[in-house]
């Protein structure tokens, strides 16, 4: 009863055109009044407690990394590279796309970020080489939500912090499916580009790869500090955060000269934006937690689910096909923040490994993300590169399903993620 209550207060609010923070705060009411514990007081200092947490001061230097990254030139530099290396392929803008999309997801973590900085700089090159225009647009979506899942990433830090799980090994668990996904992308791109008459870029002379590869070598070695950081123990993921903020203003100020004030400026407003809207989700989710908690709701999931404890797969397919139903609707933040304090106990409770549960979580997530009927980055792809949603969608499909076929295999045999997260774990 208390279940039914809390999700249909929840998707009532959400279909009414609530906002999903105050969406997750009035069923967190609901489920107070229903137990007889309303209280303001209760309210307001969970909702502040809920934010009070150091590992989410990563969000805001990470979100202040992106931006500069963005600004201060090293998004066209990395472009500029990829372009150099293999852009003379066939088809070769869509494989520097996806190899943009890698190396940008290891700088900024955010999917919204990256596909509008891909579509801006490679989309206008790609329709003048008279690529297909669906088939670009939805390459250059796929491409762009590898970054929740390649480290340093912002979903995978509210994963951590809303099921008590490790950054640290979500982080490092992320690199080998993100890889992963970009290879996906490849052999897809391989497939739809084989009889297509593109253009071909000329062939970079080795001084103009060596030209580009010493000018987006400061872009490079951000990925490299961060991750090799965290691996090493020389700094925590939110230290990796402040780390990361640093460098890459100081490379965009200083080595580059591209961040003028004016931009910084720019920068930090929109840092601050995004990070109030980010921390007032998470503060309210964690109200959500805390209640779901009182009342016992995963105890009660867990008895619903108890026919398939005994199948971790079969449980795991389950929650994957919850996930992904729901993500199609809701965007990232919100569904990581809902579910995983719902999800991760029915999880646990048949034995499977909780950064293991994370990763495929916000890769499932990240599907979503270019799934109709929302898609958020198939919106912004499409405002970016002004290209209907339509055509995005035809474009994007192909993609939708190599991915959908990769998380299959990621549950079928989940050896494909744990095997290289202990490694590179250690």
């Amino acid at each position: 009863m208390i279940l039914l209550l809390f999700l249909g207060v929840l998707i009532g609010s959400i279909l009414l055109g609530l906002p999903v923070a105050f969406a997750l705060l009035l069923a967190a009411m609901a489920l107070m009044l229903q137990m007889g514990l309303f209280s303001a007081d209760i309210l307001a200092q969970n909702l502040i407690n809920g934010v009070d947490s150091f590992p989410l001061l990563a969000i805001p230097f990470f979100i202040v990394a992106g931006e500069v990254m963005s600004s201060g030139g090293l998004s066209t530099r990395i472009v500029r590279l990829a372009t150099a290396m293999i852009g003379h392929c066939k088809g070769g803008l869509g494989y520097v796309a996806i190899m943009t999309a890698i190396l940008m997801a290891g700088l900024s973590g955010s999917a919204v970020a990256d596909a509008a900085a891909l579509v801006s700089i490679l989309y206008p090159m790609m329709r003048k080489g008279n690529y297909p225009e669906g088939a670009s647009v939805g390459l250059l979506a796929s491409g762009g939500i590898i970054a929740p899942v390649i480290p340093p990433s912002l979903p995978l830090i509210l994963v951590g912090v809303a099921g008590n799980i490790s950054i640290k090994n979500l982080f490092l668990g992320g690199i080998a499916p993100g890889l992963m996904m970009g290879a996906t992308l490849m052999v897809v791109w391989s497939l739809i580009i084989r009889n297509e008459d593109v253009e071909a870029l000329p062939k970079a002379s080795a001084s103009e790869r060596w030209a580009a590869l010493r000018s987006g070598f400061w872009a490079l070695l951000l990925p490299v500090i961060i991750v090799g950081g965290i691996r090493f123990g020389v700094f925590t993921p939110t230290e990796a955060a402040v780390v990361a903020a640093v460098y890459a203003i100081f490379v965009s100020s200083v080595i580059y000269r591209e961040l003028k004030w004016p931009v910084f400026l720019r920068v930090l407003i929109n840092s601050g934006r995004a990070t109030a809207m980010v921390m007032f989700l998470v503060g309210c989710a964690i109200v959500a937690a805390w209640l779901i908690t009182v009342a016992q709701l995963p105890q009660q999931l867990v008895t619903l689910l108890q026919p398939l404890i005994d199948q971790p797969r079969l449980l795991m397919a389950v929650i994957m096909l919850i996930v992904l139903c729901v993500g199609m609707v809701m965007d990232l933040s919100p569904t990581i923040l809902i579910l995983v304090p719902l999800l991760l106990p029915v999880a646990k409770a048949a034995g499977i490994d909780p950064v293991y549960f994370g990763l495929m979580f916000v890769i499932n997530c990240s599907i979503g993300l270019i799934t109709p009927p929302v898609g958020n980055v198939l919106n912004v792809v499409c405002g970016v590169g002004q290209v209907k949603m339509s055509t995005a969608i035809r474009g994007a499909w192909p993609f939708i399903i190599a991915y959908l076929l990769l998380l299959v295999a990621f549950v079928a045999v989940p050896q494909l993620i744990t095997v290289p997260m202990e490694f590179f774990i250690g």
